[in-house]
């Protein structure tokens, strides 16, 4: 039985509806809602420039994803390997991190605790073709903080037209060949001899060669041993080499690729440089004679093979979409769009099924693959990498012209590598 209070309130409601207008108290139906607006996820992408056709195949490879997924924005930046550590830091620095960054390192990256687990991102299916040495790379304490993108081997390349007038029959395969070699170009008078890249780009490319090729490395038995007596008369040799007027003019200035221009301009005798070497510069300059030889090591050591992957990373942002990235990446590695950037960049792949059909149509393409699986690397897993390679960069003058010697200039780039590895050990 309801209360008096309640039946009074009772009473005025329906008083209240009786002045109203008829169907006013009746039960309101509810408005129909607004069509929601779509959500869109965001990709901001930043991709280093491989050649003057990366930007363009990029392009047209993120307006074809956007149309088959319109839900999804890819913000895309293609930037040259000079400016690309400055574009991204300032990213960082202003907490908008690229969702998705092609580089070369990562490990001090997931030390501060910045990127994403892509074990939580990337499909099975994509995750099981990566080549497992190179994927293992880029994994830390079980989390896979990086994916491979493209890899490389080195070799020498040569000349064919410049060793046969120079009188050189076969490439050099040890340093004391290197050196005859490269005197026998120069005293030809028609070239240089052996192209040195000691430039920001690549001047720890070139100090791998030969500390490789004299039994050495950047770590030894979990320890920094960049001064280890083997990479010192590693160094020492390479600037012996500058000294006597056996290397191009200015190994600090000319980089890469531009040295290897020169060589298909008929002025250079020899250099190493990665695999793509064979699709660029052939490309470029159409009647050039070239070959190509292992990696020059000291006599006496055994052949040496060197590879370099590069990496895409994910941070963590306000905004990460994994099924976005998830989509995006499964459509970049995508065994069509992924073979056409290989083969136009020159790249090995790391994939094994775009691995796979390639060799089938290259024998060279299994030979660099091959190559790949025993190759020695960089030591990317290590956080201090990237300091001490930016220490390294700086090294090349200071060398070339005498401002320091070779050991010294090694002890100093072995005493910052152990204290930065201890200050990360530290945190």
């Amino acid at each position: 039985m309801p209360s008096p209070h309640r039946a009074a309130t009772v009473g005025l409601i329906a008083a209240a509806c009786l002045a109203l207008p008829l169907g006013a108290c009746a039960k309101r139906e509810p408005a129909p809602a607004s069509p929601a607006e779509p959500r869109q996820s965001l990709i901001r992408f930043v991709a280093a420039e491989y050649s003057t056709e990366t930007k363009a195949h990029l392009e047209k490879l993120v307006h074809e994803f956007e149309l088959k997924n319109p839900d999804i924005i890819v913000e895309l930046q293609v930037a040259n390997w000079n400016v690309l550590d400055g574009i991204y830091t300032a990213m960082i620095s202003r907490n908008q991190p690229p969702d998705l960054l092609n580089t070369n390192v990562y490990a001090h990256f997931s030390k501060a605790g910045i990127l994403n687990d892509l074990n939580e991102i990337v499909s099975p299916e994509l995750l099981s073709k990566f080549y497992p040495n190179l994927s293992a790379m880029d994994r830390l304490e079980g989390k896979q903080y990086a994916i491979p993108y493209v890899a490389s081997v080195r070799n020498l390349y040569y000349n064919k037209k410049l060793f046969a007038a120079s009188g050189i029959k076969q490439p050099p395969v040890t340093w004391s060949e290197l050196e005859a070699s490269a005197r026998k170009l120069v005293s030809a008078g028609k070239s240089r001899g052996f192209g040195v890249d000691l430039t920001d780009d690549e001047v720890q490319a070139y100090l791998s060669y030969f500390f490789f090729g004299a039994g050495g490395d950047w770590i030894k038995d979990g320890r920094w041993a960049v001064n280890s007596p083997a990479n010192v008369e590693a160094l020492t040799f390479l600037k012996r080499l500058y000294d006597e007027g056996l290397t191009d003019e200015e190994p600090t200035v000319t980089t890469r690729d531009e040295k290897q221009r020169i060589m298909g301009d008929g002025k250079l005798g020899m250099m190493i440089s990665g695999n793509y070497f064979s699709s660029v510069v052939p490309r470029e300059f159409p009647g050039f004679e070239w070959g190509s030889g292992p990696i020059p090591v000291k006599d006496g050591q055994a052949p040496v093979s060197f590879g370099v992957q590069d990496v895409l990373v994910s941070f963590k942002t306000d905004h990460t979409d994994p099924v976005a990235l998830s989509k995006f990446l499964d459509f970049l590695y995508d065994d069509a769009n992924y073979a056409d950037m290989v083969v136009r960049e020159g790249f090995i792949p790391v994939t094994s099924t775009v691995g796979d059909t390639l060799s089938a149509a290259d024998p060279s393409m299994k030979r660099d693959i091959a190559s790949l699986a025993s190759a020695k690397f960089y030591p990317i897993q290590e956080p201090a990498w990237q300091a001490v390679l930016d220490k390294t960069r700086k090294m090349g003058d200071a060398v070339l012209y005498d401002h320091l010697s070779p050991k010294a200039a090694l002890d100093q780039l072995q005493s910052f590598a152990i204290t930065r590895s201890a200050a990360y050990a530290a945190e």
